[in-house]
């Protein structure tokens, strides 16, 4: 996928940035993971950038890819630092509402005091994505849910109040994950 830079205006140069790429990937093991980086030309490539390895936590909605994952897996700490990756698969007619809907959450993700990274990235036609870093699992819970004291806390509670009232997506989910360990150099 190409990134884009979170909540900046939708028509800009500095949001789609195309010489940029993110790649989101479920691996069997760590040597799974270092061969792929070593032995592939793509992996090569991705090798020079940044990457997390983390550990599953939970899933809300479902896509394709992701199905198989459990719900759960009980390993909750509120207090741990924890990422979170949405892929959504958009309704093209619903995109302008998407817009309109999501881009106070991506402004609210990545001004959030308790966001440590935050990133968006699509591939055309209609895949978008978002991927965050929190410092605890409470902060990020708290933001889904409209808590904190940031300026417009409820925007991310209002949007998903607009997406049950008339869904954007054919496919969404968001996954949670456990950081585990950084690789590389993260924006240079």
């Amino acid at each position: 996928m190409t990134t884009m830079r979170l909540g900046s205006p939708i028509f800009s140069p500095g949001r789609l940035q195309l010489r940029n790429l993110m790649m989101f990937a479920a691996w069997e093991s760590e040597e799974a993971i270092d061969d792929f980086l070593n032995r592939t030309p793509l992996g090569n490539v991705f090798s020079k950038g940044w990457h997390l390895r983390m550990s599953f936590l939970r899933r809300w909605g479902s896509v394709r890819e992701f199905a198989d994952l459990p719900e759960d897996t009980g390993d909750y700490d509120p207090l741990a630092p924890v990422a979170a990756f949405t892929l959504a698969r958009l309704k093209i007619p619903e995109v302008p509402r998407f817009i309109r809907w999501g881009k106070p959450v991506e402004e609210l993700i990545r001004d959030h005091p308790e966001s440590s990274f935050a990133l968006a990235a699509i591939r055309f036609p209609r895949s978008v994505a978002t991927f965050s870093m929190w410092k605890s699992q409470q902060a990020m819970t708290d933001m889904v849910q409209g808590r904190g004291e940031v300026e417009g806390p409820d925007r991310h509670a209002v949007a998903m109040q607009e997406r049950d009232r008339r869904d954007f997506h054919r496919e969404f989910t968001t996954l949670r994950f456990k950081p585990l360990s950084e690789h590389g150099a993260r924006e240079g």
